[in-house]
């Protein structure tokens, strides 16, 4: 029994931190009033540039250092998911378009753009990307079963995040933009400049998700497992109704979940894994129904800020 409590632990922590990756860079972007339903594809970009970066690198030098082996697939996910945070901004905060439809289209994007990338490379390593035998800087980030060191940082970042939202004076500014942009703007506070950075540190945080899920996680180029843990990260948002810091143990929760879902057989494995979101309705309603003010949303999310009509 303690064997098994001892193993399921770090394994729910593994399939849980892509989920508070994205989780938490979502929670962050949302504070600021934009809806960005682009994660996914985002996530997927992270973890195609990291595996790039570290596939360039592997076949640019005769030994590998293990500082550089690490920070530069970690520096390439930042820089992909940095892009495409800036262009989700300027369409939507600049240009003003539907968020909905760009966020959507981003993760069409951000999906078809990863796969394409990661036929290239199995083609130029001339072997299967799905056993990522491309990179072995898979070796630096930890396995399925130990979370690894990056792990860490995603409880670190949600710990900060949560503390910088509710009691950092910049925080304050930046959910007041998310509540009320024209109010903020009245009192003096750059709608624009806390919308770009809020949605692209957030976009960064959510493009390491993918990144950790691609090297630790499940060591595998897939598809489907990715763009769930994209939409189960949006999921967790509303269920922790916009707490990062509760994000930590709903993620290891569901991850939890994910590992449980992996002893039971096909059929049921499925029926297991729709239980995240099934909850997460179910959380939905129940604070639809108590409409308390903390557990809502923010006013303007979603909605484009237009200066003139203050």
């Amino acid at each position: 029994m303690w064997k098994f409590i001892l193993d399921f632990i770090p394994r729910a922590v593994v399939y849980g931190m892509p989920l508070l990756f994205g989780s938490t860079g979502e929670i962050l972007t949302e504070k600021s009033g934009n809806l960005n339903l682009g994660i996914p594809g985002i996530m997927f970009i992270g973890a195609i540039a990291g595996t790039t970066g570290a596939y360039l690198y592997e076949h640019a030098v005769a030994e590998m250092n293990t500082f550089l082996a690490i920070m530069i697939p970690v520096m390439c996910c930042l820089v992909g998911s940095f892009l495409m945070g800036l262009l989700y901004c300027f369409l939507t905060v600049s240009m003003r378009a539907n968020q909905n439809v760009t966020g959507l289209s981003m993760t069409i994007f951000g999906t078809g753009f990863a796969n394409f990338l990661g036929g290239v490379l199995t083609k130029l390593a001339k072997s299967d990307i799905a056993n990522l035998d491309i990179t072995r800087s898979v070796n630096y980030f930890g396995d399925g079963n130990h979370p690894g060191w990056l792990a860490y940082v995603g409880i670190g970042i949600a710990v900060l995040t949560s503390l910088f939202l509710k009691y950092t004076r910049t925080g304050l500014q930046l959910r007041a933009v998310g509540e009320n942009p024209a109010t903020a703007d009245a009192a003096g506070i750059n709608v624009t400049r806390y919308k770009y950075l809020a949605t692209i540190v957030g976009s960064m945080i959510a493009g390491l998700g993918g990144l950790y899920y691609i090297m630790a996680s499940s060591r595998t180029w897939s598809e489907p497992q990715i763009d769930a843990a994209g939409w189960l990260a949006i999921a967790i948002v509303i269920f922790t109704t916009w707490r990062p810091a509760i994000s930590i143990f709903a993620s290891i929760g569901f991850g939890g979940l994910l590992v449980l879902s992996t002893n039971f057989p096909i059929g049921i494995k499925e029926l297991f894994e729709l239980v995240p979101y099934v909850v997460t309705l179910i959380v939905l309603i129940m604070v639809s129904l108590r409409k308390k003010r903390e557990n809502l949303p923010p006013q303007s999310l979603g909605l484009a800020y237009f200066r003139e009509e203050r």
